[in-house]
């Protein structure tokens, strides 16, 4: 069981404060990786919850093999999210407010494959060719990415 499912046994659905990381990858071409949600078919950022004990590198690393079977080689911090935006319901009714870091990741290995529990499908798009339904909360972080010109935006 993880962290977050021990702590929503306690709390039922009541909203969280979750330290997360998302993953802006990058191929050649200059588009990004996205990932079509499984609960509410909307695309996003692959990215989830950092684990007690665990670094935000190796969180973004473990939940990039888990959503897109990736390997991340080298990834560089871009951004960090928190806030009243940053709030997101579940269709299960679970609540939480994220507190993520935003990751640029140029070097990976393997080939995208959606795991199909929390994606359905992985797919690359040119930021220019956004699917129209994004995930609320990672819109910022596209729209920073697309403009970010290195330095760390708070």
């Amino acid at each position: 069981m993880s962290y977050l499912q021990a702590l929503r046994k306690q709390v039922g659905s009541n909203r969280i404060f979750v330290p997360g990381v998302r993953a802006v990858i990058v191929n050649k071409a200059g588009e990004i990786l996205l990932q079509q949600r499984t609960d509410t078919g909307l695309w996003g950022l692959p990215g989830g919850a950092v684990e007690p004990d665990e670094t935000v590198l190796e969180a973004l690393k473990r939940e990039v093999s888990e959503e897109t079977a990736l390997t991340v080689i080298d990834a560089d911090p871009m951004a960090l999210y928190c806030g009243p935006d940053q709030k997101f319901t579940y269709p299960n009714g679970d609540k939480v407010q994220v507190f993520a870091v935003a990751f640029i990741v140029k070097t990976w290995a393997g080939q995208p494959r959606a795991d199909s529990i929390e994606g359905a499908k992985v797919c690359f798009f040119a930021l220019s060719k956004l699917p129209g339904n994004l995930v609320p909360i990672h819109t910022q972080t596209i729209n920073d990415y697309a403009r970010y010109d290195g330095k760390f935006i708070w």
